[in-house]
């Protein structure tokens, strides 16, 4: 299998579907948006037929619509499932792109001096849902498909994925696989290749804080009534210990303590602290005292303020205290926690901790399991020799400190293994303003991804 000179042929043409996708906003946290995620998923019905799909529908769901499309070649042979995202990450801020979101440009940087692509959803996950879209289309022009191979792209990823469970039920059989393969993370370097093994599990809650019925004016009251904005920010701060410990009773009842020797085999990955803190800006890292930078990212458990806001924040002065007060909080979790339980932990812990002189209410909003690959799997296999292939190295298993709450989900309903195989990298600003996916990395994904099939039809035998 020889993927490179027919990537290097198609390249300009793969690089400019990309971009027309990447131009639809489809945020699916924006009810504004409905219309532009129908019509993404519409797009990629349409590219799955043109990358030789045999059969490609939009499923409804009671959200957004699923894409599934499917090509068997026999029955005897392994099938491979593709799982990926169409719906993006609202912009906001907007001010501070050096670009417009959704007017994709392709700029040269000192990681991508190939360039890369700037826009919403670029990395997360359009680019690397794309790069399987494009692997296939290699595949069956080539008659090098060694397989059987199943997509299922979903439209509310960014938004807890709440109609997937439901669809996963109802479509078991047609969803049957030997292995889930996922581009939706990213490897240590363009040099250093690596696979994602372990996924942290995610509680996410909002919270509100109120004191009196009605905004005040500050000279008035300012002093004898609690100002919910204070009590927020003091309530938050007690959250965490010195040490940076999470102090909610019974937070880390559950987790996982790695040995010597797997905390060892991490730290064998490159990792440089002071490039880590340039590129980030910062004078000196920060957390859970007793880890690693990379340690603290990956297997602890960690709490968020994702957003907080009340009172007046528009320009110039308005002098008042709020009547309410509101945070966001994200717990990113371990192998073994469960995120149902974690949410009351937090429920009950954070009520506790109010004073009398205001009310609380907790509000859950999503969340997922922690999940771990192993090694020793037919898949891991395959994947890291697909890395060999193409990168001339081993891939380093690595542990990722994000959250795909699907993959356990899949484990649970489909019973199968999930393969991370990622092709971004953390400079990608996925979430934040400016992302980007380097054309390099796009075309590499492309150029890899086949050799995949290929080895876990032969390991499979």
């Amino acid at each position: 299998m020889n993927t490179k000179p027919y990537v290097d042929q198609h390249k300009d043409r793969f690089i400019n579907e990309l971009i027309d996708l990447l131009k639809i906003p489809s945020v699916s946290a924006d009810p504004t948006h409905k219309n532009d995620v129908i019509r993404a998923s519409e797009v990629i019905k349409e590219s799955l037929k043109k990358a030789g799909c045999d059969h490609v529908e939009i499923c409804e769901t009671p959200g957004f619509p699923i894409v599934y499309g499917e090509k068997m070649i026999d029955p005897k042979l392994p099938t491979v499932l593709v799982y990926g995202h169409y719906d993006v990450q609202p912009p906001d801020p907007i001010n501070l792109w050096d670009s417009p979101p959704f007017e994709p440009v392709i700029k040269k940087t000192a990681l991508h001096p190939d360039g890369a692509i700037f826009a919403r959803g670029a990395c997360d996950d359009k680019g690397q849902m794309y790069m399987h879209v494009k692997a296939m289309e290699y595949m069956t022009a080539n008659n090098e498909l060694p397989c059987n191979v199943k997509f299922m792209i979903e439209g509310e990823e960014e938004v807890g994925s709440e109609s997937l469970g439901w669809f996963l039920e109802r479509n078991r059989e047609k969803l049957a696989n030997d292995v889930i393969l996922i581009s939706d993370t990213g490897m240590i370097s363009k040099d250093v290749p690596s696979v994602t093994t372990g996924l942290r599990g995610l509680s996410y809650v909002e919270v509100e804080v109120t004191g009196p019925n009605r905004d005040l004016h500050s000279g008035l009251y300012g002093g004898a009534v609690a100002n919910p904005i204070n009590v927020l920010c003091d309530m938050i701060a007690q959250l965490h210990d010195d040490n940076h410990h999470i102090t909610i009773p019974g937070f880390y009842d559950k987790v996982e303590e790695l040995s010597k020797e797997e905390r060892a085999e991490m730290a064998k990955a490159p990792f440089s602290q002071e490039a880590y803190n340039k590129a980030l800006d910062i004078a000196e890292e920060d957390g859970e005292k007793g880890y690693t930078t990379n340690e603290r990212n990956s297997i602890r458990p960690t709490l968020d303020v994702n957003g907080i806001w009340g009172g007046y924040t528009g320009e110039g002065a308005k002098t008042v205290i709020a009547s309410k007060a509101y945070a966001k909080i994200s717990m990113r979790l371990v192998p073994d926690q469960n995120w149902h339980e974690i949410t009351e932990l937090f429920q009950n812990h954070f009520e506790s901790i109010a004073p009398a002189s205001v009310k609380v209410k907790v509000t859950p909003h999503h969340g997922g399991t922690a999940y771990v690959t192993p090694i020793d799997s037919l898949g891991y296999k395959a994947a890291s020799a697909a890395y060999e292939d193409t990168f001339g190295k081993t891939p380093i298993p690595q542990r990722s400190g994000g959250s795909i709450p699907i993959v356990a989900l899949f484990e649970k309903e489909l019973d199968s293994k999930s393969i991370l195989m990622g092709f971004g990298l953390d400079s990608d600003a996925i979430h934040s303003p400016n992302e980007h996916f380097g054309i390099w990395n796009y075309l590499k994904g492309i150029e890899t991804i086949p050799h995949f099939y290929k080895h876990f039809t032969e390991m499979s035998k």
